[in-house]
């Protein structure tokens, strides 16, 4: 596994539960913080990659950065959009 996606997965975790404390109406709990995150990493990571932004390996500080950038967003916009959702569907 390429070093590039498990920070993006880590990141993306992070990335969760830091928006799961910040918007606590939007919060899964631990798990699904950490899910949604995982899940947004992945997806944020392969975006900005797709889109060329922030070359270099993932040895390279450049490449790094963008692993954590796209993951810690990519993982926190996920997870916003579930929570929303969810409350949506609990409202109706």
């Amino acid at each position: 596994m390429d070093l590039g996606i498990i920070i993006q997965l880590i990141s993306g975790a992070v990335g969760g539960n830091l928006a799961g404390a910040a918007l606590k109406e939007n919060s899964l709990g631990t798990l699904g913080n950490s899910l949604a995150g995982v899940l947004g990493g992945g997806i944020g990571g392969t975006v900005l990659a797709a889109l060329g932004i922030g070359g270099g390996g993932a040895t390279e500080i450049g490449g790094i950065l963008s692993s954590v950038a796209g993951g810690g967003v990519g993982g926190a916009a996920l997870l916003s959009v579930v929570g929303v959702v969810r409350s949506m569907l609990a409202k109706a």
